[in-house]
């Protein structure tokens, strides 16, 4: 059985909050409150892979200037397309209909759950669908909504793996998360919405 962690469920969805706020573009905001973020990763109990990959990301930030932080940012996710963090960029033609109606589907997902896009936000954008799956009740919930990315995910992931790129750690993280076997009883009603 593939397990993505042992981690209790409280801390998994903390776990998605954090790295919703690593695969922000880091403002100053995020460079001055770093050391509490990895504070707060220290403190969750995750398995070897997880740890592993997070400590060679904090690794790297920590070598990193704010600046030389933000432009590696643009690089890799502005700038260069096969690393988008919007998920269906990666499933459909930039113009591509079926892109449009998931994205729409996605959007009065949120919306019936009483979950908030920012205006002008789309809503396949990792980040986002991460704070999103960190405000649920139930891991299990989250983890069926993360699965339904994992296509898409796995394209991300591995282009930043092939590129030896840092955030491909947290990539991986989420990935195995997306790719895990459900767990029994897995609670349903997101089937349609994730990218």
């Amino acid at each position: 059985m593939n397990m993505a962690s042992t981690a209790p469920a409280q801390e998994i969805l903390q776990l998605y909050r954090i790295l919703s706020v690593l695969l922000e573009y880091p403002n100053r905001e995020l460079v001055r409150h770093r050391d509490e973020v990895f504070d707060a990763i220290h403190a969750l109990q995750l398995d070897s892979e997880d740890r592993q990959d997070f400590d060679a990301f904090e690794e790297w930030v920590r070598r990193q200037s704010e600046t030389d932080w933000q432009e590696h940012y643009v690089r890799t996710f502005d700038l260069s397309p096969d690393n988008a963090l919007y998920l269906t960029h990666h499933l459909f033609e930039e113009q591509d209909r079926e892109r449009g109606l998931t994205l729409v589907t996605l959007s009065q997902y949120f919306k019936a759950e009483g979950y908030e896009v920012a205006p002008g936000e789309l809503p396949d954008y990792l980040p986002l669908i991460l704070e999103y799956v960190s405000t649920l009740q139930d891991d299990r919930i989250a983890r069926s909504f993360i699965s339904q990315s994992a296509q898409a995910l796995a394209v991300v992931a591995d282009n930043l793996d092939a590129i030896d790129d840092p955030y491909a750690a947290l990539l991986r993280i989420i990935r195995r998360r997306a790719e895990a076997e459900p767990p029994a009883g897995q609670g349903g009603g997101t089937e349609q919405a994730a990218a």
